[in-house]
């Protein structure tokens, strides 16, 4: 692979997207959440604050067909105004008009923002609810939004799964699991399903757990109702789903036996496994269409002539049958694997970060 770009440090940088020929980064700068638009030289287009809270993130974003933005995050709870205590005398030498304090709670409002291809920020809505709220994915098409995430609970932390419509209004919360449950990858289904994958060290709709936290695949009706629950475990061990796609393609981690690795599983619509992957690695990894996975490979992988004596980026290529048919790697230092994306304009993008630096790479061309 060869770099395109970089766009900005890992502590501000959550993700990268593509509208056209404009790559959208998203994040939090200075405890605020940010978009920008930069072009394939790292020349920036525009840069918008997308939220007036004292403090915003922005953690998942999707583009629509049209090329509209819609980023999720979370925004404060604003409690109301602090009165002035009447014991106190402000001194106020020069008359000058007083800010009312606001009492802000935690991030616990799950927020979309709604950017044009331009840079105008079309929307804001947000969903107050009882807890801390972390968005961890988004996925769009012509009917609305659905986000996934993780909420605090008493006990520990749930998934959560939410949509919205088209204008980004927000319907009911459905909270997955109760003590320790991760949602982090969801799709949209034409048939107004969804598949929704993460993780889970808790019983989930009568499946108890296998492993120590199961890799989970659930299905939810149309009438959000949890249909199916599908776990993925390792003896001992820990497994989750990083990422899914539209034709379940889905990647993860697992850990068990003093190894980590990079899982990499095609699904059929009945969730029913058609061929399989393991690969030694840091673990997670990020799945494009029915064709791409990205990880950092950290050993040898039997189908290719390939060892790496350090972790370095590897993109593999698979045919309809799950075959490898190109495996291409990117320069070492690199850490983690941020996200990939696939357009008609720019091709198959894959985002990096490194201990310093969120880069942005493309393949080299056969």
């Amino acid at each position: 692979m060869q770099l395109v770009t970089t766009v900005g440090t890992p502590d501000e940088v959550s993700g990268v997207v593509i509208s056209g020929k404009s790559l959208i980064v998203y994040g939090s700068k200075a405890s605020k959440a940010y978009a920008r638009a930069v072009d394939t030289t790292g020349k920036e287009l525009w840069n918008l604050s997308l939220d007036q809270s004292p403090a915003s993130i922005a953690t998942a974003a999707a583009v629509d067909s049209a090329g509209d933005i819609w980023i999720a995050g979370a925004t404060p709870l604003a409690l109301g105004l602090t009165p002035p205590s009447p014991a106190a005398t402000p001194v106020n030498p020069d008359n000058a008009a007083a800010t009312p304090t606001t009492t802000v709670g935690n991030l616990q409002a799950v927020t979309i923002w709604k950017l044009t291809a331009a840079g105008v920020l079309a929307s804001t809505n947000t969903l107050p609810t009882s807890s801390v709220v972390f968005p961890t994915a988004i996925s769009v098409d012509r009917n609305g939004a659905s986000i996934v995430g993780i909420i605090g609970t008493e006990k520990g932390s749930a998934g959560f799964f939410v949509n919205s419509d088209k204008a980004g209004v927000f319907g009911k919360l459905l909270q997955i699991g109760s003590v320790s449950t991760t949602t982090d990858a969801v799709v949209r289904h034409r048939d107004g399903s969804f598949t929704v994958a993460g993780s889970s060290s808790e019983t989930l709709a009568g499946k108890k757990v296998a492993g120590a936290t199961d890799g989970v695949l659930i299905k939810i009706s149309k009438a959000l109702k949890i249909t199916s629950v599908i776990r993925s475990s390792a003896v001992k061990g820990k497994r989750i789903w990083n990422s899914a796609t539209s034709t379940l393609l889905l990647g993860g981690e697992v850990v068990a036996g003093g190894k980590t690795e990079t899982a990499i599983t095609k699904f059929s619509s009945s969730f029913a496994p058609t061929w399989t992957y393991r690969f030694a690695s840091t673990g997670p990894a990020v799945t494009v269409g029915s064709t791409y996975a990205a990880f950092i490979s950290t050993g040898a992988t039997p189908q290719l002539n390939w060892n790496p004596k350090v972790a370095t980026p590897l993109l593999l290529t698979f045919d309809a049958k799950g075959a490898i048919t190109a495996a291409d790697s990117g320069p070492i230092g690199q850490k983690e694997v941020l996200g990939a994306v696939l357009s008609k304009e720019l091709g198959l993008l894959v985002v990096t970060s490194s201990a310093d630096t969120v880069s942005i790479f493309t393949l080299i061309p056969r």
